[in-house]
């Protein structure tokens, strides 16, 4: 009997399961729950960096039924913790009372002491901000994609926009022309 129960468990991982791993399990295990499009266009990136975010369990079940909002959201390091401000996380239907959240409290960011002394002196240096590009769940555990940005002015988000399109632009036409030379 121990025998099997060994057997079954190195089989699944140790996880107690007996599903065997395939497409969906992964799909699921790297599922992305929201991006903050909006700050790929007003900030210039210059690094990321994947951090883990404390939750409590009502959130956990908010953010797996896909309920977030990302927006006007960044980091700051308070007393040498990485946090995150902004971020809306609706209270789940379910839970109530003692197991309910306020939605737009701060979180803390899960990161090594050297990420956080190396990103505080970048920050400070260069006058940079911490803004999160999207939150997912891998292995199961909630992630913060964060990035150490610049804010663009105006015109330097046309020309973003302009050079955006004209990538697009030569793009299509080499699917065109490879497309016209294959009927040959």
């Amino acid at each position: 009997m121990a025998a099997a129960k060994k057997k079954s468990a190195a089989t699944t991982g140790g996880r107690g399961s007996a599903k065997a791993p395939g497409k969906q399990a992964d799909r699921e295990a790297n599922r992305v729950v929201a991006s903050n499009r909006r700050a790929r266009h007003d900030y210039e990136i210059i690094d990321t960096t994947e951090c883990g975010i404390v939750l409590q369990g009502s959130e956990v079940k908010s953010l797996r039924a896909g309920r977030i909002a990302l927006q006007d959201s960044y980091a700051r390091i308070i007393d040498g913790e990485m946090w995150l401000f902004g971020v809306h996380v609706p209270p789940y239907a379910q839970a109530n009372g003692f197991g309910a959240h306020e939605p737009d409290r701060r979180r803390k960011l899960l990161l090594h002491r050297r990420q956080i002394d190396e990103w505080m002196g970048r920050s400070q240096q260069q006058s940079l901000t911490m803004v999160p590009l999207s939150i997912y769940f891998k292995d199961g555990r909630a992630k913060v994609e964060l990035a150490l940005a610049r804010g663009r002015r105006q015109y330097d988000k046309r020309h973003a926009i302009a050079a955006r399109d004209a990538g697009r632009e030569a793009a299509r036409e080499a699917r065109a022309a490879s497309k016209a030379g294959s009927y040959r």
